[in-house]
C-alpha cells in the first residue's frame, strides 16, 4: 500500500478582502394604532399570496423560463396589484428560486463529499490510521457493514437530487422549512397551534418594496419622508382603507434611523433607491422597517500601504478571538488580547456577542494606529459532515459553531466604515506552526503563551510575506556574503538590523545613543 502524502499542500496567495456592496438599517415603528395594524395585515397577506401563486408559476417553468414568461406573469399580478407591486413580487420569487439552485448545488457537493470519503474509508484495512489528509479505514466490521448502507443511501440521494437539477425542479418553502417542520412537534417548539399559526403566516407575508432612483424619496410604493412619515400605495383591492390621495395608507408611526441615518437621509433627499420591508416580530408583537440599499464596491487598498504601519493577526476560535499585533517587520508586540463571546442561546443574542467583540477588535486597532487586520480565509465545508471525522461529534460540532461566515461578512462591513483593511489569509499550518515556533519563544514567567495566540502572530506574518518561523537556516561560511544574512525579522535597508537591540524603556521609547564614552 502506498504511504500517504505528508507534503504540506500550497499556500495561497494572501489578499485584501473586498468591502461591503450594500447596507440594512432598522428602526422599530412605535405608536401604530389598531387600524394601521389592520391594513399591514391585510395588505401582507394579500400580497403573500401573490407571491406564493408567483412562486408555483416560476417552479413550473423551471428551466424553460424566458423573459417573455416573465412578462406574463407581471401582467397577471399587476391586475391584483400595481406595477411596482408586482415588479418587487417577480424580483423577490427569481431571487428565491435562483438561492434555491444554488442551495441544490451545495447539497450535491456535500453528497459527492460524503460518497468520496466513504469510498475511500471502505476501500482501506480495518484499523489503518491514514494521514493529516485523508481518514484511515473503519475501526470494526460492524461499522463498515453500516457504511456500505449509509453509501448506497447517499448515492440514491444523490440521484434524486441531480435528476431534480437537470430538470430545473426545485424545492421552495415559503415561510421556512423549520418553521414547517415545528407544526408536527409543537412541544418541542414550546408553541401552541395558535402561536404557530400566527408566526406561520406573519412568515409568509409580503411587504416589501424595490427602490427606484429618480422618484420621490427614492421610492414609490413604500414612502419614508426625511421626517419619518411612512406611506403605503395600496391595491385596488385595498383602496377603501387608504386615509391619504392617490390611494395611499399614512401610518401614524415615524421612524428615525439612528445607524446611518444621515447617509439614508442624503439619499431620500436627493431622491436616490432605497429599498424597504415591514415585518412583524411576533414573539414581541413588533412591527419594524428596514431601510437598504447598494453601492459601487469601493476600491480595495494595495497590500504595501495596508501594511505599512504593521498588522493585526486574527485567530478565530469557537468562544474568542486571539490576536497579536505584529509591526511592520513581523515582530509581535506588546500583550496579546482575547475578545471572547458566547455563542449560546437565540440568534439575536449570538449577533450582538459577534458585534460586540468585532467593536473591541476594530476600537483596539484604530488605538494602535495599525490599519490592517489578517484573518484566516476559513471553510468547513468539508469538514462538517460525519464521514469526514467519523465518531467525532464533538469535534464536529466544534467547528460547526465557529461563526467564520457571520464573522467574515460583520467584520469587512463593520471595518469599512473604520478605514481598516481587512487581509484574508490561508489558514492552513497556522495553528500547528504558530505553537511550533512561537508559543514557547513569546511564554513569560507571569505569562503563558496559548496555542491561539502562537497563531495569530504565524497570521499576522504570513499577511505580511514572511515565514512563519523566527529565523531562516544559516548559510554555509563561505556563503554568507552572497546568501545575505540569515535572519528575516528585518528588511535588508533597516539600519543596525545586524547589531545589538538596545533595551527599550517602559515608556517604549529607545535611549539616545551615546557619541562618546566619560
Amino acid at each position: 500500500m502506498a504511504e500517504p502524502d505528508k507534503r504540506p499542500r500550497p499556500i495561497a496567495p494572501s489578499f485584501v478582502a473586498p468591502g461591503p456592496s450594500g447596507v440594512s438599517i432598522r428602526d422599530r415603528l412605535k405608536g401604530l394604532t389598531a387600524q394601521d395594524e389592520k391594513v399591514l395585515r391585510l395588505l401582507g397577506a394579500h400580497l403573500g399570496s401573490l407571491a406564493s401563486r408567483d412562486l408555483k408559476a416560476r417552479c413550473a417553468d423551471g428551466l424553460e423560463h424566458s423573459a417573455d414568461a416573465w412578462a406574463v406573469r407581471k401582467r397577471e399580478l399587476t391586475a391584483d396589484s400595481s406595477s411596482r407591486w408586482a415588479g418587487s413580487l417577480t424580483k423577490a420569487t427569481h431571487d428565491q428560486w435562483a438561492l434555491a439552485r444554488r442551495g441544490q448545488a451545495a447539497h450535491i457537493q456535500g453528497l459527492e463529499a460524503g460518497i468520496k470519503t466513504i469510498t475511500h474509508r471502505l476501500s482501506l484495512p480495518l484499523g489503518d490510521k491514514g494521514g493529516t489528509r485523508a481518514p484511515g479505514g473503519y475501526r470494526s466490521k460492524g461499522e463498515w457493514f453500516q457504511k456500505t448502507r449509509r453509501l448506497t443511501t447517499l448515492e440514491d440521494r444523490l440521484a434524486g437530487v441531480r435528476a431534480d437539477r437537470d430538470a430545473g425542479r426545485v424545492r421552495v418553502t415559503r415561510g421556512g422549512k423549520a418553521l414547517m417542520n415545528n407544526r408536527h412537534n409543537l412541544t418541542r417548539a414550546q408553541l401552541t397551534e395558535p402561536q404557530w399559526r400566527e408566526r406561520w403566516e406573519s412568515a409568509r407575508w409580503f411587504l416589501s418594496a424595490d427602490g427606484e432612483s429618480g422618484k420621490r424619496y427614492g421610492n414609490e410604493t413604500i414612502r419614508v419622508t426625511p421626517d419619518g412619515e411612512v406611506s403605503i400605495k395600496l391595491p385596488a383591492v385595498l383602496a377603501e382603507h387608504a386615509n391619504a390621495r392617490h390611494g395611499r395608507y399614512v401610518l401614524a408611526a415615524k421612524v428615525s434611523f439612528r445607524h446611518r441615518g444621515t447617509e439614508w437621509a442624503d439619499r431620500v433627499e436627493a431622491n436616490r433607491a432605497v429599498a424597504y420591508r415591514i415585518h412583524l416580530d411576533v414573539p414581541r408583537q413588533r412591527w419594524y422597517v428596514d431601510a437598504s440599499w447598494t453601492f459601487p464596491l469601493t476600491q480595495t487598498i494595495p497590500m504595501q500601504t495596508a501594511l505599512a504601519h504593521g498588522v493585526i493577526g486574527v485567530d478565530t476560535n469557537a468562544d474568542h478571538l486571539a490576536a497579536w499585533r505584529l509591526d511592520r517587520h513581523g515582530n509581535p508586540i506588546g500583550r496579546p488580547r482575547r475578545f471572547s463571546y458566547d455563542l449560546s442561546g437565540t440568534a439575536g443574542h449570538r449577533d450582538a456577542q459577534v458585534r460586540h467583540a468585532l467593536s473591541g477588535l476594530l476600537n483596539w486597532a484604530k488605538t494602535c494606529g495599525v490599519a490592517a487586520i489578517a484573518v484566516e480565509d476559513l471553510d468547513f465545508t468539508d469538514s462538517k459532515t460525519r464521514e469526514r471525522h467519523g465518531r467525532k461529534r464533538r469535534f464536529r460540532q466544534l467547528i460547526s459553531g465557529m461563526p467564520t461566515g457571520k464573522l467574515r461578512a460583520r467584520l469587512t462591513s463593520m471595518a469599512d466604515a473604520t478605514g481598516i483593511a481587512i487581509i484574508a489569509v490561508d489558514p492552513a499550518y497556522t495553528s500547528m506552526w504558530g505553537a511550533q515556533h512561537w508559543q514557547k519563544p513569546m511564554a513569560a514567567p507571569r505569562r503563558k503563551t496559548s496555542r491561539h495566540d502562537a497563531a495569530s502572530i504565524a497570521i499576522g506574518r504570513r499577511a505580511q510575506g514572511h515565514p512563519i518561523r523566527r529565523r531562516t537556516a544559516p548559510p554555509h561560511d563561505d556563503r554568507s556574503d552572497r546568501r545575505g544574512h540569515r535572519t528575516v525579522q528585518a528588511r535588508p535597508e533597516t539600519l543596525g538590523r545586524e547589531e545589538t537591540r538596545r533595551p527599550v524603556t517602559d515608556r517604549g521609547q529607545e535611549p539616545p545613543a551615546r557619541t562618546g564614552r566619560k
